[in-house]
């Protein structure tokens, strides 16, 4: 995995280095396309540089503890003073905590390092329609397009009604719409269901 990561890393580096050139901008269509890919990369980059930081942090913290002991063995004589015991303490919790975020940087970097699919980034249109249960099943309906219009604009994505009608008391007949934004299809692709 290290290689691989490393792999991306220059390649990050790569393209920051095109994107710095005056002739990057010659084709906009491959410069879209470099940026994009850079962008794509940036994430994993940098979740890769706070693992070898976390990485460093425990080695550091090892070192501290093993010339922490060594001091001690040397003055084996001299009564331990509480500052000791506080030095030891904290590189111990410095430690600890070095190695939790090396794990959870090394489970993040596992799902980044998955392929993506490429309609991910891509809009989605929705339909709604009420199933059996008459008014009921109309208003359930409308509870739906709202949740996932506050989805929508809590992820800073946009809505935009295709077709849109209501029952007498506040339902939906039906409701298409688009919602709009970075990522909509790759969190949306799995809905269905019968009032969806």
């Amino acid at each position: 995995m290290l290689d691989k990561l490393k792999q991306v890393e220059d390649r990050y580096e790569e393209l920051c280095a095109r994107a710095e050139q005056p002739d990057f901008y010659a084709d906009p269509a491959r410069a879209a396309k470099l940026l994009k890919e850079k962008n794509e990369l940036e994430p994993i980059v940098e979740a890769y540089t706070a693992l070898r930081q976390s990485q460093e942090d425990q080695k550091e913290a090892r070192e501290l503890l093993a010339g922490e002991q060594r001091d001690m063995q040397d003055a084996a004589e001299l009564m331990a003073g509480q500052a000791d015991a506080e030095l030891k303490a904290l590189c111990q919790e410095e430690l600890a905590g070095a190695k939790k975020r090396a794990a959870a940087l090394e489970q993040e970097l596992r799902v980044l390092l998955l392929p993506h699919d490429p309609n991910d980034e891509k809009n989605v249109i929705l339909e709604i329609r009420p199933g059996v249960g008459g008014e009921e099943s109309a208003l359930f309906a409308h509870s739906l397009f709202r949740m996932y219009s506050l989805y929508a604009a809590a992820r800073g994505w946009t809505v935009e009604l295709l077709n849109y009608s209501e029952t007498e008391l506040g339902g939906i007949k039906e409701a298409d719409f688009m919602i709009c934004g970075a990522g909509a299809y790759s969190r949306l692709k799995f809905e269905s269901g019968v009032h969806r």
